[in-house]
Formats: C-alpha cells, sequence, structure tokens
C-alpha cells in the first residue's frame, strides 16, 4: 500500500537536488577514464626505457658491455626522477611570458594536493607521465658513446644537458614558449625528445671519440634476441608516448594510435625491403630499427596528420634513417655505437618538418597556411639542434674537466662490465 510522503520530506528532496549538482561543480572530480588510460600510458612509457631500451641497447653492444647499459639506463630513470621532482617540472612548466624557461614556482612541487587537476585527470598523473618522458630522453643518448664513457662522466654530461637543454627545449615546445608562439606542433617529442637527444648524442660520441678497435667485426651485437624483444617493447610502450600525449581517452588519443601504428609498419616494410635490395637479406636489426625510425618519425605528427601521411612519414623516414646509419656516418667515420643520431637525429628532423606537410583537416592554427607552418615546423628543428648542441658541448666540457671523458684503454679493451661495475652479464664458469 503506497502512502504520501509528508510535505517537509518532499522539500528537503528538492533543495538536495538543487544544491548537489552545485557543490560538484565547486569540486570538480577528474574523469575516470580519462585518468585510468593516462595511469596506463604512464607505465607503459616507462616499459620504453625499462626495460625496452636497455635490452634494445643492451643486445647492440658486445657481451662485455652489456650490463654497463643496463646500469645506464637505470642510472636515468633514478636520477633524471629526481631532477623533475625537485625543479624540473617547476622549470619546464612553470608558467610566467619567458619563452625559454618556467618561472620556478613549482620547485619540489610544493603546488601539489591529491585534489588539483590538470584538465581532466590529476596533477599528480600528468607530472609523473610527463617524469617518463624526462628519463628516456637523456637514456637515449648513451648509445651513442655506448662501450667507452666513464660512467661519472655519463652522469656529469647527462645532468648538464637536461637542466641546459631538455627542460629549455621543453618548455619552448610545450610550457607556452617560444615554439607554442610560433604555433610549431609537437605532438609528442620531435624536438623535445628526438632531435634533442640525437643531437646530443652526435656531439657526445664525437668528443668522446671512436672505440678503440673501431670499425671492426668484433663490435657486432652479442645478443640479437634482446635487441628484437626491446624493439618491441619499445613498439608497444610507445602507444603510451603518442597516445598518452593526448591526455585523455578520446578520438585524438585514438587517432595518436592508428597513426603512430602505420607508420612504425611501414617503417619496418622499408627498412627490409632496403636491406632485401642492397644487402641481399632482411636482418632482424633491421627490421627492429626500422620500426624505432618510424616511431620517431611519428612522434610530433601523431595527433595532426592523417592516416596517409603516417604512411609518408614511416617510409622517408626509414629510408633516411637507413642511409645515414648504413652508409652517411661510416664515409664520416664516426662512431655514433648505436646509431643514437641516424635513427632519433635524422627521424626526429624528417618527422618534425614533415609534421607540417601532412597535415588533417582543422591541425592548422588560425592564421597559419601549410607553408608557414613548414616554415614554423623547419626554424624549430634548427633551433633545438642548435640549442641541444651548445648544451652538449658544455655538459662534455665540464665532464671532461672534472673527471675525464673515457676510461682508460686498458678498461675499455676489458669492458665496462668488469671494470667500472665489478660484474660480468653471463657466468662461463662450471
Amino acid at each position: 500500500m503506497n502512502r504520501l510522503q509528508p510535505p517537509g520530506l518532499s522539500l528537503l528532496m528538492w533543495l538536495l537536488l538543487l544544491v548537489l549538482p552545485a557543490a560538484a561543480q565547486d569540486s570538480p572530480a577528474p574523469d575516470s577514464g580519462d585518468t585510468a588510460w593516462m595511469l596506463v600510458a604512464t607505465v607503459l612509457v616507462l616499459l620504453m626505457t625499462l626495460p625496452g631500451l636497455a635490452l634494445f641497447y643492451g643486445g647492440l653492444v658486445r657481451t662485455k658491455n652489456v650490463l654497463s647499459i643496463l646500469v645506464q639506463c637505470f642510472a636515468m630513470a633514478g636520477v633524471m626522477s629526481l631532477v623533475w621532482i625537485l625543479f624540473g617540472a617547476s622549470f619546464a612548466t612553470g608558467s610566467g611570458d619567458n619563452l625559454f624557461i618556467g618561472d620556478g614556482s613549482k620547485v619540489m612541487l610544493k603546488h601539489l594536493t591529491p585534489e588539483l587537476l590538470n584538465g581532466s585527470i590529476p596533477e599528480s598523473v600528468w607530472l609523473t607521465f610527463q617524469m617518463t618522458f624526462i628519463i628516456i630522453t637523456p637514456a637515449l643518448i648513451v648509445g651513442a658513446f655506448a662501450e667507452r664513457m666513464k660512467f661519472s662522466a655519463m652522469l656529469i654530461f647527462t645532468l648538464i644537458w637536461t637542466v641546459l637543454a631538455y627542460i629549455p627545449v621543453w618548455h619552448m615546445a610545450w610550457g607556452g614558449g617560444l615554439f607554442h608562439r610560433w604555433n610549431v606542433l609537437d605532438f609528442a617529442g620531435g624536438t623535445v625528445v628526438h632531435i634533442n637527444a640525437g643531437v646530443a648524442g652526435l656531439v657526445a660520441c664525437i668528443m668522446v671519440g671512436r672505440r678503440r678497435d673501431y670499425p671492426s667485426a668484433a663490435l657486432a651485437p652479442h645478443n640479437v634476441p634482446f635487441t628484437v624483444i626491446g624493439a618491441a617493447l619499445l613498439w608497444v610502450g610507445w602507444f603510451g608516448f603518442n597516445a598518452g600525449s593526448a591526455c585523455a581517452a578520446d578520438a585524438s588519443a585514438g587517432m595518436a594510435m592508428l597513426t603512430t601504428h602505420a607508420a612504425t609498419a611501414t617503417a619496418v616494410v622499408v627498412w627490409a625491403g632496403l636491406e632485401w635490395l642492397i644487402q641481399k637479406k632482411p636482418t632482424a636489426v633491421g627490421v627492429a630499427t626500422g620500426a624505432v625510425a618510424g616511431l620517431v618519425a611519428i612522434t610530433p605528427a601523431a595527433g595532426s596528420t592523417t592516416v596517409g601521411g603516417a604512411l609518408a612519414i614511416g617510409a622517408l623516414s626509414s629510408f633516411c634513417c637507413y642511409f645515414t646509419a648504413t652508409k652517411l656516418k661510416h664515409m664520416l667515420k664516426v662512431d655514433d655505437s648505436l646509431d643514437v643520431f641516424a635513427v632519433h637525429g635524422v627521424g626526429g628532423i624528417i618527422g618534425a618538418i614533415l609534421t607540417g606537410v601532412f597535415l588533417r583537416e582543422g591541425a592548422l592554427a588560425e592564421g597559419m597556411t601549410v607553408g608557414k607552418q613548414v616554415g614554423a615546423q623547419t626554424l624549430s628543428v634548427l633551433v633545438t639542434i642548435a640549442w641541444s648542441a651548445a648544451a652538449a658541448l658544455i655538459g662534455l666540457t665540464v665532464a671532461k674537466l672534472v673527471v675525464g671523458l673515457r676510461v682508460s684503454e686498458d678498461e675499455e679493451m676489458g669492458g665496462l662490465d668488469r671494470n667500472t661495475h665489478g660484474e660480468e652479464a653471463y657466468n662461463t664458469e662450471g
């Protein structure tokens, strides 16, 4: 039997309906779907360094140096996380009108509260996501001087370079700085991560000098399966890198994921095809490297290109990176040990410029034309090259003066694993 509610109770219910929405508006909550995706994307990007890049690089060096690569990647995860927390995030993202650096108002993340939002996700999640970017960027550089640089010199150099290059270029591209004022499109780090790291790697390998026995057949990769597994982890993790840069589980993330995969698949096929035609045999290291070349090049364009554009970017980057890695570096006698500049530098440059060419409808900022966009992209590339090279030169010079850049000849020939870290990767006894 239904009974009528008392008039006072009905009035109370109506008041609650009016008040509760207002209270919800005063205290906005994060979007659970966006937050869940960004948590996953953050884990995926960290996976790119540990274990993805560590295995990719570790397999390419000789047996006596594999642990040195793993230790350097782990060191970057530790050191750069602290840099980001202590002051990096503040000077990269801090508000203000400076074209090159933030205002430092968020040192030690003192502004952070659990309730603080960045768009539709918690600020804490966004900051952790960006922390994974500052981890992998200097970790990419270590492949350029693998097997010969002092661990202490590596730490000094990468720390100075990160402060002088990574943080300012981050601000220029994503913190409202110079590139932002130019309407440069860099969805996930063509300038900030790949050109930045690739150029620093080139400067480093030149300053440190060639390996004692370069070039030699003895420099062949010691564990190709490691390299292929590492590349596979990079491919999977890159979906967090690119699609996660949408900072939401939305259509932009979906397109970024599709264009990332399309470019990478194309780059693999092109690299394998070139090897097949020129060397008569498509190699495992080749397809792994081709995948990374495609991933690098699509990074700045993932949020603004078409699927057809992604295919073109993947093909062109693979073609250019292949000839840089297999022909040009040997002609110039540059010992870029693991092709950091050939893949990240060249791939990043190609991807950043072509971002202005292959645009889907609505990607141009108001007042921009394709010609203006290509010009802005090219100018941002040139600034990044000069900026990163200058920062690398300063960092390497300081490291050279303080501790010296490279290990002794005996230590190099005996391997960094045993002489620097006191361990060996493989126990051959018993």
